[in-house]
């Protein structure tokens, strides 16, 4: 295999000549086995590290600190990058030591040697077109790496509150289709009070729609970039005026509202954005474990459990138990959440470690939020086709087990007061007796055109005061 030898100030490397990529980045790929997930995993943030190499081309070509046929060359190796071309090229690890500073290079080494090839020349003939002089001009891995990530978070939520909708849809669908079956409501896994199963479907609906506003508010946190504050936020080699021309063109060819922020030195630092939207992500993983821990619950069985609900069988569930099914799509949707809870952590730990003018474990907040939206659209997405679009209701049973509960005995204490109900229930859960037969036929405390008044279905699941 042909090679050609790069140099950088530890010394020199020889650089397989049909790649891309150079000499730090061959670095870093021997120094990093961490993860054993390189950058192009992440498409995005490729595509967002090309845009922000085209953007500062562009600032730089009008402020007249690159040359124009250089930056013109640059914009198009960008472009060839923002469409996906090399993303084979990009294989720093996600996790690394350096800040980021791996992958900064691995873009500047990448759109250099691509318009290298464009102007004619040789991979690696840096004098024509450079990596730091050239690509990387009027930048910082401290300004270009947090904005390229920040795009690329913005992208990624938004496929992400796409999903999260459709889920919250699927559920509110369900919520219509079951609004007349009448189901027994719990506290603390005990009987409560009638409801409609359909108002529970709705009420997992509503709890998921709640976050897509959490969701949008985090997109506009992260929207804030420091480009032009180079190493800390000094601006140190960026001309006047490069901070809001690069800022306005990385706007123009994104189509986000990205904005600069308006104290360069402490949004070189600050990571509060990042714990903000990882707090959101583990609020949703919470809600929606918890919905999947009732749809557990509500399909139980199906013989011995609640049996309530049935979701759509997957798999076989057992090597040993014949015709055994698992709830498994719920199950992968908990253990999903369990990974955002933790992550949550890292990212938490990673923003508390930052020091003085830069905080260096961002590739480590960037692994953690990338995965975590990642897994929680696929696990979303999961739970919306392969499980709740095929639940279906066992409404004559709801009904009968509201019918056969002691809790609706809540429902006379208008008529006959609290003793006399507890007086009911206590019979009732010592002979089996039902609590129609006790309150209506052997104490008479209440009428049988009383009862029917009361235990309408209409009336159990939107219960009006009635004396």
């Amino acid at each position: 295999m042909a090679k050609r030898i790069e140099h950088d100030f530890l010394g020199e490397k020889e650089i397989p000549q049909d790649v891309y990529y150079g000499i730090q980045t061959l670095r870093a790929i021997e120094n990093f086995h961490i993860t054993g997930i390189p950058l192009k995993v992440e498409p995005m943030f490729v595509q967002a590290l090309g845009y922000v190499k085209k953007g500062a081309a562009m600032a730089n070509r009008d402020l007249g600190v690159l040359d124009k046929n250089i930056a013109e060359y640059i914009i198009k190796a960008s472009d060839r990058v923002i469409a996906g071309e090399f993303d084979d090229q990009f294989l720093s690890d996600l996790i690394q030591g350096g800040a980021g500073t791996s992958v900064n290079m691995n873009a500047n080494e990448v759109i250099a040697n691509v318009a290298l090839e464009m102007m004619g020349k040789e991979k690696g003939q840096y004098e024509f077109c450079h990596p730091n002089n050239h690509v990387n001009c009027s930048q910082s891995t401290n300004d270009a790496y947090p904005t390229a990530f920040r795009i690329a978070l913005i992208n990624k939520l938004t496929g992400y509150k796409l999903t999260l909708g459709e889920l919250g849809e699927a559920f509110q669908a369900k919520g219509e289709e079951f609004k007349n079956v009448l189901k027994m409501g719990r506290t603390q896994l005990q009987d409560a009070v009638p409801m409609s199963m359909g108002d529970e479907f709705k009420a997992f609906a509503t709890n998921i729609n709640e976050e897509l506003s959490r969701v949008e508010d985090s997109k506009r946190l992260i929207s804030e970039i420091n480009m032009g504050a180079t190493a800390i936020g000094t601006g140190v080699n960026a001309p006047k005026g490069y901070s809001d021309l690069v800022t306005k063109h990385l706007a123009a060819i994104t189509g986000l509202d990205l904005v600069l922020a308006a104290d360069l030195i402490e949004a070189t630092v600050d990571t509060g954005a990042y714990v903000q939207l990882s707090g959101v992500l583990k609020r949703t993983a919470v809600k929606i474990s918890k919905i999947c821990n009732d749809l557990r619950l509500l399909s139980s069985g199906p013989r011995t459990g609640l049996n309530e609900i049935n979701l759509p069988p997957m798999q076989p569930g057992s090597s040993i138990m014949p015709g055994k099914v698992n709830p498994v799509i719920p199950e992968v949707v908990n253990q999903t959440a369990f990974y955002v809870i933790g992550a949550d952590l890292m990212v938490t730990m990673a923003a508390e470690a930052g020091q003085l003018q830069l905080n260096v474990m961002e590739p480590t907040i960037a692994f953690a939020l990338f995965t975590a939206i990642t897994y929680m659209n696929n696990a979303c997405r999961a739970l919306k086709d392969k499980c709740v679009a095929g639940i279906t209701a066992n409404a004559d049973r709801t009904r009968d087990m509201v019918m056969q509960s002691i809790g609706i005995v809540t429902q006379l204490n208008p008529i006959i007061g609290y003793e006399k109900c507890s007086a009911i229930a206590r019979e009732a859960l010592e002979t089996g007796k039902s609590v129609h037969d006790l309150a209506v036929k052997e104490k008479k405390w209440v009428t049988q055109e009383k009862w029917d008044e009361i235990f309408t279905f209409d009336n159990l699941i939107r219960p009006q005061f009635i004396q």
